[in-house]
């Protein structure tokens, strides 16, 4: 009357289940560097907490009685499991199995995956290894017919981006809808010298005549910095550890609130060094990230995207254990000035802001939009516009530290100014519709052509404007709220973080996640 027969045939199949594409495949894996799909959710996730979903689906062969004779597991490894003791949704694309292409992949699989995540509530993690369910043209063979495209549980994959955080590894040679999985996430990685990513591979894009390589048509020297992925990363350790930390800032879902930490940094710590960081001489440029670390908690600055739009820095922090979102001018790129990638960059990270909560504080010197033919032929204009759009649609609590320079249009784009923000200058500060170099020639051109001696006279009006320039002048019309001394700096951001903590409100925005 025992079941125990059903039970030992379902050990059975889950244990040719995990045989995978075979030995010989896997060690084809594992000699290309790479580890298997089991593999890698293990590292990932906290010993022992994988709960597999569907470990038995796959295609199974009977002899003539019916009894089962061989199977082949699908190429989609999926479950739940906890990283730091929280759920997340996972899954993996089983290279050994067919590449991962879709005549041997159950799609259901993929599309369940990112349903538990979005009605749950976790967050979802993505292996992406091959096609990820994409095609190949031995489908057409296998089934006898050909198909009119649909991506499956696409729908899912863009929901999720409004209801959870979504993470993307890219974890071998990605093309088709692997690529478009790997890319519609808020945070993908890409392994250095593994990973490459592309819409169709070299075989196909010979066709076309372009003969290159794998690395020479998708590798990370060409996708992390081009913004298609947001890192690169020098193993899959490091890619899972990156995830860990990504999703350590941020709530399970949008209809939680990003949790604080214990700190054992002193909110009221003041740094010295933050009073020489901005050289007199405007000419001068000065390194941003350390001014970011010395005020955030020691330790929590996580950057995002350090390869692309590199004229704006964007990541995670903490302050006074509360998790914030981080933007920064870099004066080493283009002064500062934000070019049509770093307003893409600024529209995406505004955004994942607002999706999760979080606030934001923004290290401000900003020049303007780069200007020339070649921003032109860009399109800056419209970008930065678009940027402009998404920091006005944004209501999270807001903080500018203005260290410099914030000029025109760009530099009127450093908050939100139909809403109460926190604000404060540097005495380094200097602002206006733009600046005084070089708009003087063309202000004063007719003075400066009657002049006796032009050079002489432009440096007198050089010298009564920069009287004008100072920040005190404008502090006076209450133009700026308050000029601090820059060692206050992070006492005033921890003051902000634990004022922004009870204005964070749960839930979904007015608009979704784009990616």
């Amino acid at each position: 009357m025992s079941w125990q027969p059903e039970i030992d045939e379902l050990r059975r199949r889950e244990e040719m289940a995990r045989r995978m594409g075979g030995p010989d495949k896997i060690k084809r894996q594992h000699d290309g560097g790479k580890l298997t799909v089991r593999e890698r959710i293990e590292r990932l996730l906290d010993p022992g907490s994988f709960h597999e979903i569907g470990a038995i689906a796959g295609k199974a062969e009977y002899d003539e009685q019916g009894r089962l004779t061989d199977f082949m597991a699908s190429n989609f490894v999926m479950g739940r499991g906890l990283i730091d003791g929280r759920t997340v949704s996972v899954g993996g694309d089983d290279f050994t199995v067919r590449g991962g292409a879709a005549d041997a992949s159950i799609w259901e699989k993929q599309m369940l995956s990112e349903q538990m995540a979005g009605e749950l509530g976790i967050p979802m993690v993505r292996l992406v290894d091959g096609t990820g369910g994409g095609g190949s043209v031995k489908t057409y063979e296998t089934s006898g017919f050909t198909y009119v495209p649909r991506n499956p549980a696409w729908e899912h994959v863009v929901d999720n981006l409004a209801k959870v955080p979504v993470v993307a590894l890219g974890l071998g040679s990605v093309a088709g809808l692997g690529s478009a999985r790997l890319v519609t996430s808020h945070y993908s990685l890409m392994v250095k010298g593994m990973s490459q990513m592309f819409v169709a591979g070299p075989p196909v894009v010979a066709r076309l005549g372009e003969h290159v390589t794998k690395e020479e048509l998708g590798g990370t020297e060409i996708h992390a910095k081009n913004g298609a992925v947001d890192d690169e990363v020098e193993s899959e350790d490091e890619a899972f550890a990156r995830t860990r930390r990504f999703l350590s800032y941020l709530p399970s879902s949008i209809d939680g609130l990003a949790e604080r930490t214990p700190s054992n940094d002193d909110p009221n710590r003041r740094e010295a060094a933050l009073l020489e960081a901005i050289p007199r001489d405007r000419r001068k440029v000065y390194r941003v990230r350390p001014i970011v670390e010395a005020c955030v908690d020691r330790g929590s600055f996580f950057e995002i995207g350090k390869q692309w739009g590199r004229s704006v820095v964007t990541g995670l922090a903490r302050l006074d254990g509360w998790p914030v979102a981080v933007l920064a001018s870099d004066p080493f790129v283009y002064g500062g000035g934000w070019t049509a990638d770093a307003s893409h960059k600024v529209i995406r990270f505004v955004d994942f802001a607002e999706t999760f909560h979080l606030p934001v504080v923004h290290f401000v010197d900003i020049p303007g939009f780069v200007i020339g033919v070649t921003a032109e032929k860009a399109g800056t204009i419209r970008h930065g516009a678009r940027a402009l759009a998404a920091i006005y649609q944004s209501k999270a609590p807001w903080c500018s530290i203005l260290m410099r320079k914030s000029f025109g249009v760009a530099g009127a784009g450093h908050q939100n100014w139909q809403k109460y923000n926190f604000r404060y200058a540097w005495p380094s500060g200097d602002w206006g519709s733009l600046p005084l170099e070089g708009g003087i020639e063309a202000a004063y051109k007719a003075e400066l052509a009657a002049s006796p001696d032009p050079a002489a006279h432009l440096a007198a009006i050089e010298a009564r404007l920069n009287k004008v320039r100072s920040p005190f002048r404008t502090a006076e019309r209450f133009g700026v709220e308050e000029i601090i001394d820059p060692r206050d700096t992070r006492p005033l951001l921890c003051e902000f973080a634990n004022l922004a903590a009870p204005m964070r409100k749960p839930g979904p925005r007015s608009f979704g996640y784009r990616p």
